[in-house]
């Protein structure tokens, strides 16, 4: 992708920022306030699609989470295999620094959450929660800072959160399953292999592959392992090399109805907190803890700490221009979770059989901790860019 491309692209994150604060703020509003039944009732509204005898049968809230997250990663399956052809992750030079940051700020954070919810059982199925970066926020705020923020600073962010996104579909895969169904996983694997011959053939109809892809996310859902790894795989299966025009017209094609409409669906329909009953033991309760620290302090600490080790060791360079004030501020501004670290939260912590757990509501967690991080990143960035007056016009890419 061109230079021009790829800031383009990066800077509709701003506008994709500001539309989910607000559905953040709209939800949070309803859950606390009168209308706070009437809020629950919709996103339990129960919701059925149904083919002779073949049903399917969830409510609204999972439709969103399971359905709509699916088209969502299915343009990070797309931005994956864009990046490692042709973008960001193509250069393996490049790549082992954001890579090594990117690990950093999975392992640590949840290492931090395990020792505040260490020998709670039910507590540590969120382990995984304050792993993620929201990578439509954290670049959201970097673009308020303007046009000093140099292109290589976005890039690196773009870097470490498409890996942190891999890691992310990695541990949805192995550890957020429920009980199997072999039947479903042989539809959904025959639907792979025909997936993988359709791309070895050459076949370049993306019409095709979605057709496809419809069917493997409806095995994938009814297989026990969570649907949106479907939109992962399909995205990863469609062809660049001899099909770029189509490809890269099928991904721009998705970044509207999935920045603008189904991430702010997403986070109103999981951002709504209620308050009424909160204590100050709820928030000092060890879960909450645990995501606060893991996202603010251990994504920091993580992302910060292996990347200076990556530079040390000699395994890369930072980019000119980019000194450690500016890796720093990036570092806390990755602690930003919130979308991807809600979906987990729902996987962790959804109910299974009619059994729920009975723990403080993550989602405050997430919100305190990415908030946090929002503010004192964007106030670090903000001071090194006065300070060291970098300006686009300074650097190269």
């Amino acid at each position: 992708m061109s230079k021009q491309g790829c800031c383009a692209f990066l800077r509709t994150e701003s506008g994709v920022g500001i539309l989910l604060i607000i559905a953040t703020i709209m939800a949070m509003f309803l859950a606390n306030s009168p209308f706070a039944a009437y809020y629950n009732k919709m996103m339990e509204t129960p919701v059925m699609v149904m083919f002779g005898e073949f049903h399917i049968a969830k409510p609204l809230l999972l439709w969103i989470n399971d359905g709509l997250m699916a088209i969502f990663f299915f343009m990070v399956g797309l931005e994956i295999k864009r990046e490692v052809i042709e973008g960001s992750l193509s250069d393996r030079s490049k790549l082992a620094v954001p890579a090594l940051a990117a690990v950093g700020g999975m392992v640590v954070p949840a290492l931090i959450y395990s020792y505040f919810n260490w020998g709670d059982e039910a507590a540590m199925q969120g382990w995984a929660i304050p792993m993620a970066t929201d990578i439509a926020f954290a670049l959201g705020i970097l673009s308020l800072l303007g046009p000093r923020v140099p292109v290589q600073l976005k890039v690196f962010l773009l870097a470490l959160a498409i890996i942190d996104d891999l890691g992310a579909i990695i541990v949805i895969a192995l550890f957020f399953t429920s009980q199997l169904s072999i039947s479903s996983l042989v539809i959904a694997a025959v639907m792979i292999s025909l997936l993988f011959v359709m791309n070895r053939k050459g076949v370049v109809n993306n019409t095709a592959y979605v057709l496809v892809g419809l069917v493997l996310w409806t095995a994938v859902l009814k297989s026990g392992v969570h649907a949106t790894l479907a939109g992962v795989i399909l995205g990863l299966f469609i062809p660049i090399k001899n099909n770029k025009v189509s490809f890269h017209a099928l991904e721009h094609s998705l970044h509207a109805p999935v920045n603008y409409v189904i991430l702010p669906l997403f986070a109103f329909a999981n951002a709504g907190v209620s308050f009424v009953n909160v204590t100050v033991k709820d928030i000092a309760d060890s879960m909450t803890m645990g995501i606060v620290m893991g996202l603010f302090v251990g994504k920091q600490l993580g992302v910060f700490l292996f990347t200076y080790i990556a530079v040390k060791l000699k395994l890369g360079t930072l980019a000119e221009g980019i000194g450690w004030g500016h890796v720093y501020g990036l570092a806390i501004l990755s602690g930003i979770g919130f979308t991807m670290s809600l979906f987990i939260g729902s996987l962790a912590f959804e109910c299974h059989e009619g059994v729920c757990f009975d723990l403080v509501d993550e989602r405050m967690g997430i919100l305190i901790g990415s908030l946090l991080s929002g503010v004192v990143g964007y106030a670090v960035l903000k001071y090194q860019f006065r300070k060291t007056g970098l300006s686009p016009g300074k650097t190269e890419l």
